[in-house]
């Protein structure tokens, strides 16, 4: 009868360290889709500034329509994306595709001067910095999530429930230009 009653408690309590393990990995997926949410915020606002900056860029760069058509698809195809891998992606595109917009800007010293232009430059350099801060955020819970899905004994149960290794929000080859804070020249 003892023998019976310490095999239930063993078996008790490793159906409780099962669920402990299940439960904190729900807890990290769900801590690194709510920043990804907080990161997704400050996409759609530098969204939502994008086009104010094509219309103020227009009237003084005629000859880079080819850039600032590349900048609207990617700006659409940003906010088309739905799953979390497609948004990182899309947003490595236009990234790239405003990187090439502020090196273009260099060749226009009357667009510099505009007191509107520079405005939104500001904005815009804000809302970056706030992508950054928040992507840092949703990186170290995917890192979080990672490292449990790994180690053992929960990647045991990770495995049984299908949790797997997600992608960081990493940049690739534009990670130094956007980790450096835009400059503001007068």
């Amino acid at each position: 009868m003892t023998a019976l009653l310490i095999i239930l408690g063993i078996v008790l309590l490793l159906v409780l360290f099962v669920i402990s393990l299940y439960n904190r990995l729900v807890k990290l997926r769900n801590t690194r889709e709510q920043a990804f949410a907080d990161v997704d915020v400050q996409l759609k606002q530098r969204h939502d500034m994008i086009p104010q900056l094509i219309e103020t860029v227009k009237g003084y760069m005629k000859h880079e329509r080819e850039l600032l058509t590349e900048i609207t698809e990617a700006r659409a195809n940003a906010i088309k994306a739905n799953t979390i891998n497609e948004k990182i992606e899309a947003e490595r595109r236009l990234t790239s595709a405003l990187e090439g917009l502020k090196v273009a800007v260099e060749a226009y010293p009357d667009l510099k001067a505009s007191q509107n232009f520079l405005d939104l430059q500001n904005e815009i350099a804000d809302v970056e910095n706030k992508i950054a801060a928040a992507r840092r955020f949703f990186n170290s819970a995917t890192k979080e999530l990672n490292v449990a899905t790994e180690v053992f004994p929960s990647n045991l149960i990770a495995g049984m429930f299908n949790f797997k290794r997600e992608p960081l929000f990493d940049l690739g080859e534009e990670r130094e230009a956007v980790e450096t804070p835009p400059k503001i020249e007068f």
